[in-house]
C-alpha cells in the first residue's frame, strides 16, 4: 500500500458510500485508476466489507461502555464464543495488563446497559468485569 492507496482508505473511512467519482475527484486521480485500486485492495483482504455506519443522532441517543473482563485460565474461547452472540457487544479485544478481554458495548437505554454488564458478567467462565459509562468522546475517525 502506498501513499495514495491510505488518502483513499481514509475517505473510504468517512465515507464508504462515496461515489468513485467523488473518490477520484478529491484524490485528483481518474475515475479508473481510482475503480482499480479499490479493485485491488478488496482482492487482496485490504478492504474486507463495507459497514455500516450511524448516524451522529442515533449513536448520541445510545449508551456506550467499555467493559473490561478477567477469564478463568483455559475459558477464553468459551467467552469469546459467548460474547459473539451478545448483539449489543461492538468490538471485543484481548489486551495485556491485569484484564484479559475488554469489550465496546452499546445499548439503547441506562436500564439496558446494565442488563447487557449482567449478562456478560452471567457468561460462563468470566471471573470480573468492570464497567466504564463513555461519557462523551472527543475524537472519532
Amino acid at each position: 500500500m502506498d501513499d495514495i492507496d491510505q488518502h483513499l482508505l481514509a475517505r473510504l473511512r468517512e465515507n464508504a458510500r462515496a461515489p468513485v467519482a467523488e473518490l477520484a475527484r478529491a484524490l485528483g486521480l481518474s475515475r479508473t485508476t481510482v475503480q482499480s485500486r479499490l479493485a485491488r485492495l478488496e482482492r487482496t483482504g485490504v478492504i474486507a466489507g463495507y459497514a455500516v455506519r450511524l448516524s451522529e443522532a442515533v449513536e448520541r441517543g445510545l449508551i456506550h461502555a467499555y467493559v473490561t473482563l478477567t477469564v478463568e485460565p483455559k475459558q477464553a474461547a468459551a467467552v469469546i464464543a459467548a460474547m459473539r452472540r451478545i448483539a449489543g457487544v461492538r468490538r471485543l479485544q484481548s489486551v495485556s495488563g491485569p484484564f484479559d478481554l475488554i469489550a465496546a458495548v452499546e445499548a439503547p437505554s441506562v436500564e439496558r446497559m446494565d442488563a447487557l454488564i449482567d449478562e456478560i458478567g452471567a457468561i460462563g467462565g468470566v471471573e470480573r468485569t468492570n464497567s466504564s459509562i463513555v461519557l462523551s468522546t472527543k475524537l472519532d475517525r
